[in-house]
């Protein structure tokens, strides 16, 4: 099941919940005591920031899969998110020394940048999101894909378990996206969505349909969930979409946006005789935003051009912290996942 620590922060003490969490975090991840330790640090650097400079925020800890082929365990993803000011310039703040707060010594930033297997960072007048990722066993190499996927993922209520479950697998010159949302939230919702997650990884090679259809026996016993399944051909540059239930789609292709639909029915419970497969063509620039019904109906897809260059997590938490207000309170989980075209990580 979906495991994930959701931390406001708001005051000192939380810089501690932070630490904790992560190692927590670690600890299920079976994370070494090296890489928890990394953790701990760009936990609590991110936590100190929030305060210091952004009038606090939020942390978000949770496990995802690791870049390689999903065998080396869950790598664990640390995201904060605020509406703080921004940072004026971005190419200096993660210089050593950097700074403007004289409470800090100017070495946050950089430090997440050099320990984190890869971290990213955007920043503008609306706040800050940061995503750092800290892989499983000794860094390694980094890949240069053709595409990248990666998302968020926000229990409602701040409850220990999610309802929703995103994830990804490659299988040859495929890449798979799949996101489910449980019917409901909280422990019985995941109940729902995780063999969905498991299935995914034992029959990546099938097309989106059938990677729709292979969870329905194992759902049976539990709420059901809505499913969505994205599919990345990157020889013939296709992507192929297919959905069953409430997930919502938006592809970003020519320079506009245009909503991919899911065909109506639940996973585990009403599952359609035959599900539409939507084929389209994946051009320069094309990106895939998929998320459950936690995100309100009419959230508007980013239009900043600079964002869309940045890692696919930090597309998705800044969907999901810009879609969200006070006037609105989330009532469900809320999960966002991305497909994009490939960009330098560890670029702030």
């Amino acid at each position: 099941m979906t495991r994930v620590w959701h931390i406001p922060v708001h005051d000192p003490t939380r810089v501690r919940d932070a630490r904790v969490a992560t190692e927590r975090a670690g600890a299920r991840a079976g994370l070494d005591a090296h890489r928890t330790a990394v953790a701990a640090l760009v936990a609590t650097e991110l936590a100190t920031n929030l305060l210091r400079h952004a009038g606090g925020g939020r942390l978000v800890i949770d496990l995802v899969d690791g870049p390689g082929t999903g065998t080396d365990g869950p790598a664990m993803q640390l995201v904060a998110l605020d509406h703080g000011p921004g940072i004026q310039d971005v190419t200096a703040a993660p210089r050593d020394g950097y700074t403007t707060s004289e409470a800090s010594l100017g070495a946050g930033l950089g430090t997440c940048l050099r320990i984190s297997s890869e971290c990213d960072l955007y920043s503008t007048r609306r706040g800050t999101v940061m995503v750092a990722r800290v892989d499983p066993g000794a860094d390694r190499a980094r890949t240069s894909p053709a595409c990248r996927a990666g998302g968020i993922n926000v229990p409602f209520g701040r409850a220990e378990h999610s309802g929703d479950a995103w994830s990804r697998v490659r299988s040859g010159p495929r890449l798979i996206l799949l996101l489910a949302d449980g019917l409901g939230h909280g422990t019985k919702a995941a109940q729902a969505s995780a063999p969905a997650v498991h299935e995914l990884h034992r029959a990546g090679h099938l097309p989106p349909d059938g990677l729709l259809s292979r969870p329905h026996p194992a759902l049976r016993p539990t709420r059901g969930a809505a499913v969505a399944v994205a599919q990345l051909d990157t020889d013939t540059g296709e992507l192929a979409f297919a959905g069953v239930g409430n997930i919502g789609a938006r592809l970003l292709t020519a320079g506009s946006w245009e909503h991919l639909v899911s065909h109506p029915g639940i996973v585990g419970a009403q599952f359609p005789a035959t599900v539409p497969v939507r084929r389209e063509p994946w051009r320069p620039g094309s990106l895939l935003v998929l998320h459950s019904d936690g995100l309100p109906g009419r959230w508007m897809p980013p239009d900043d051009p600079e964002l869309l260059t940045h890692a696919p997590a930090v597309i998705a938490a800044t969907v999901l912290r810009d879609a969200g207000s006070a006037a609105g309170p989330v009532r469900d989980d809320t999960c966002v996942a991305v497909l994009a075209a490939d960009h330098p990580a560890g670029r702030p």
